[in-house]
């Protein structure tokens, strides 16, 4: 068996697409499809058996007999057994089929069903109505007619759903009998339902296969139980410490407020009477290429270009150029960049990183007090890093120093987060991980959240406002 699936599209009745798949499978191999709720993890094994109308692309190799449990196919089959009960027009009450002629439909091992069926305590359902089961013995009826098929792939779409302790363990020791004869795609939420004889994860997301990994790729395998702890842990965004508040900002007021603003270098004008209100709570994206400003716009938020004193700039209550000092506004800024994590080159653990944002300082040269030190733990819960609060900053990856750059800006709630390229120099799977983080903020804290990237297409769930900056050539008259 060898199955490629190369730049294929599936719609599934217009309900939901998978794009531009390309994976190859052979039957050495044993998979876990792996996302979110809604990425199209289901759709994706569903395929394999037949499932949905190809768009574009192509698919080989596919054996002949697949054998498929999901919820999907369970619906099915009940919504079948439903349509036979004719009682409008029958002067019966349909029973509807009993579970043993479900059991031996169409091509499977009768010697077979009858040993599952045994070593799934079956015996006393054979003559009852499968549509009246409960929905852990319909899922088991399931599994055996999948079983009994003697398929050449075996494809399980959440097998482990409904079964007691008991079922559970048999079942996980029925499928290791199997690895050596039959390839299997177990689709699974959750890390720790992962058999130990699975060889690669395939991560789904937003109905693109965004990841492929080999289980043994010990990195690789870290950084997606990160990627899916972030996506679906129920942790929120930790509060901040009442004893380093900030102080208040009228909530009637803007964040930021630009008007007209102009900014010129050397008789070459960056940006032109530009127009610009960040709103409290409010998530921004702002794009454009090298050279059209990005950077220049985000020093005049923060005090840091000479030029925010000939501008009408208001921000977080100060009209800029009142005598204000640069450190009045940049309390209210928490600040993630490249820049910031190259100078961020201590040794300092984990937890002290965290908690040095109370005090804006690289490294933590004061006291932490235990709410501080709790609410630290309470973010590296949130990370998937609990293990490694005193493990030192200068020891992690780059993806996983960025998340706990994001987490010290955050510690404080300051009401502006500025991001600026936070996924630059990421591969993809810690880009992934980032936006996770950012994803978690915007849904989850009071903090406006101000996103600079180059690409304005690549979007974040929870920023719905966007600026896109233009690079203005140079005046060729001048």
């Amino acid at each position: 068996m060898n199955i490629r699936l190369e730049n294929l599209t599936v719609n599934f009745d217009d309900r939901f697409q998978l794009d531009e798949i390309n994976w190859q499978l052979d039957d050495t191999q044993h998979w876990v499809i792996t996302g979110t709720n809604g990425a199209g993890k289901s759709a994706l094994a569903a395929i394999l058996a037949g499932a949905g109308d190809i768009v574009s692309g192509s698919m080989s190799g596919v054996p002949a007999k697949v054998g498929l449990v999901s919820f999907e196919a369970q619906a099915e089959l009940i919504e079948r057994e439903r349509k036979k009960d004719d009682a409008d027009i029958m002067d019966v009450i349909s029973e509807g089929t009993p579970v043993h002629e479900i059991l031996h439909e169409g091509d499977r091992n009768p010697v077979l069903i009858q040993q599952l069926v045994s070593m799934f305590k079956l015996e006393s359902l054979l003559d009852r109505a499968f549509r009246k089961l409960s929905t852990g013995e319909s899922r088991k009826v399931m599994l055996i007619r999948a079983l009994a098929s003697e398929p050449d792939l075996l494809v399980l779409d959440e097998p482990f759903d409904g079964l007691d302790a008991h079922t559970l363990e048999m079942l996980q020791q029925y499928l290791l009998s199997l690895v050596e004869t039959v390839p299997m795609i177990l689709v699974l939420n959750r890390f720790d339902e992962f058999p130990d004889f699975i060889t690669h994860i395939a991560y789904v997301d937003q109905g693109r296969l965004q990841h492929q990994i080999d289980r043994h790729d010990s990195q690789a395998y870290n950084e997606l139980y990160h990627l899916l702890h972030l996506k679906t842990t129920e942790l929120q965004v930790p509060p901040t410490d009442s004893d380093t508040a900030l102080p208040p900002l009228d909530p009637t007021q803007p964040l930021v407020r630009l008007n007209k603003i102009n900014v010129t270098y050397d008789g070459h004008r960056i940006i032109d009477s530009l127009d610009w209100t960040i709103e409290p709570n409010q998530h921004w994206q702002l794009s454009g290429p090298n050279g059209s400003g990005k950077t220049c716009l985000l020093s005049l938020i923060t005090g840091d270009h000479p030029q925010c004193y000939v501008n009408d700039i208001f921000v977080f209550g100060f009209q800029r150029g009142n005598g204000e000092s640069i450190w009045q506004i940049k309390q209210f800024i928490g600040y993630v960049s490249t820049a910031l994590q190259w100078e961020y080159k201590v040794g300092t653990g984990l937890r002290n990183v965290i908690i040095s944002g109370f005090y804006d300082s690289i490294g933590l040269y004061t006291k932490a007090t235990d709410r501080q030190k709790q609410i630290a733990d309470q973010w590296l819960a949130l990370l998937g890093m609990s293990d490694r609060a005193d493990t030192p900053f200068n020891k992690l990856s780059y993806g996983d120093q960025r998340l706990l750059l994001i987490a010290r800006a955050m510690v404080k709630h300051p009401p502006l987060l500025i991001l600026d390229e936070p996924c630059l120099g990421l591969d993809d799977m810690n880009r992934q991980l980032v936006l996770a983080l950012i994803e978690k903020i915007c849904a989850a804290s009071e903090t406006a959240v101000l996103y600079v990237n180059h690409h304005a297409e690549d979007k974040i769930k929870g920023i719905d406002h966007y600026l896109a900056l233009e690079k203005r050539e140079p005046d060729s008259s001048q």
